[in-house]
């Protein structure tokens, strides 16, 4: 496995990540499709063994259960200075106040939540999950810069939101002397490419480390546009980010794929790995090939009239993923 430092940082990270919302209980957080802890084991361990060993999850991922599976494994395989960890925070974790958001109040508690659930001291990266419009972003940069002091957080990062509101946070955390934000993870594949706009420029001007989130656009562009699976029929949120326009270019990356004689997952992950920008795309598995194919698209190649076939079927999309 190939391995680059997220942004400007010293931090060491595979050139792919494993999402963990591919596990956790089905009857908590609303993804009746996710595995179960001992099917989650199994990629786990191979995905270790394969050299990818950094982990993100997040609180609200099927109800703090993916967290718990997450942890868990881990610790039974691994010993924790060899393997990453990242999750995030923002999401209702109960109902009433103070039970979502970015206050001071809801950061210092989820961390120690988080911490708890995963059997951890500490995470690597401590993701903000979304950009909280009602609290003031010196409350939230505050409250983060002391859980990386109190030794609870590694590194910061951030997650969809508008290209003016990462750089205001980035300037409150500068100019009061706390922790920026050192990466992004943020909504980025072959059908939704919005982010070239803005946010991706500002992450490569400011050396920020770009980990996109559904790479394969929740499977659309692994498989022919009309196909089906338990998950799409299940996921009313991916039901919005995409099209009937898109439909164009899953064939162009099912064309690519059928030339190179390769699965058209590794075609759509390795456009991806080509952009310059791109640190870590997070990759979800939910079967042994989701991995393999996510792995050999790290060492396919794409020739530049390749590069250019597949992306100028692009068609402007509304701006979606930030809520």
């Amino acid at each position: 496995m190939d391995y680059t430092r997220l942004g400007r940082t010293g931090l060491e990270v595979p050139r792919l990540t494993v999402g963990c919302m591919s596990w956790g209980d089905p009857a908590r957080g609303g993804h009746p499709w996710v595995l179960d802890e001992a099917a989650a084991r199994e990629i786990v361990v191979a995905a270790l063994e394969a050299g990818l060993t950094f982990f993100d999850t997040a609180n609200v991922y099927s109800g703090g259960s993916s967290e718990q599976f997450t942890g868990r494994i881990l610790r039974d395989v691994a010993d924790r200075d060899d393997y990453l960890l990242a999750t995030k925070v923002h999401g209702r974790m109960r109902p009433g106040p103070n039970g979502a958001g970015l206050s001071r109040q809801a950061i210092m508690t989820e961390i120690d939540h988080s911490l708890t659930r995963l059997g951890v001291d500490h995470v690597d990266l401590y993701q903000i999950h979304r950009w909280d419009p009602v609290t003031p972003i010196e409350e939230t940069m505050e409250a983060l810069h002391d859980v990386v002091k109190a030794g609870k957080a590694r590194y910061l990062g951030a997650s969809s939101m508008w290209a003016w509101q990462m750089a205001k946070a980035q300037h409150v955390a500068v100019v009061n002397g706390w922790t920026p934000f050192v990466s992004m993870q943020d909504h980025y594949n072959l059908l939704y490419r919005e982010e070239e706009r803005e946010m991706l420029p500002l992450c490569a001007d400011q050396g920020l480390g770009v980990l996109p989130w559904s790479p394969l656009a929740r499977g659309r562009l692994a498989r022919p546009w009309d196909s089906t699976t338990a998950r799409t029929e299940t996921d009313e949120f991916g039901a919005t980010l995409y099209r009937d326009e898109d439909a164009a270019v899953v064939q162009r990356v099912g064309a690519v794929a059928e030339r190179r004689g390769v699965s058209m997952a590794q075609v759509a992950m390795a456009w991806l790995l080509a952009q310059p920008v791109v640190t870590s795309p997070i990759i979800g598995v939910t079967r042994m090939d989701h991995l393999t194919d996510a792995l050999a698209a790290v060492d396919l190649e794409l020739g530049d009239d390749e590069v250019a076939e597949l992306s100028d079927g692009y068609v402007p999309h509304a701006v979606v993923g930030h809520r």
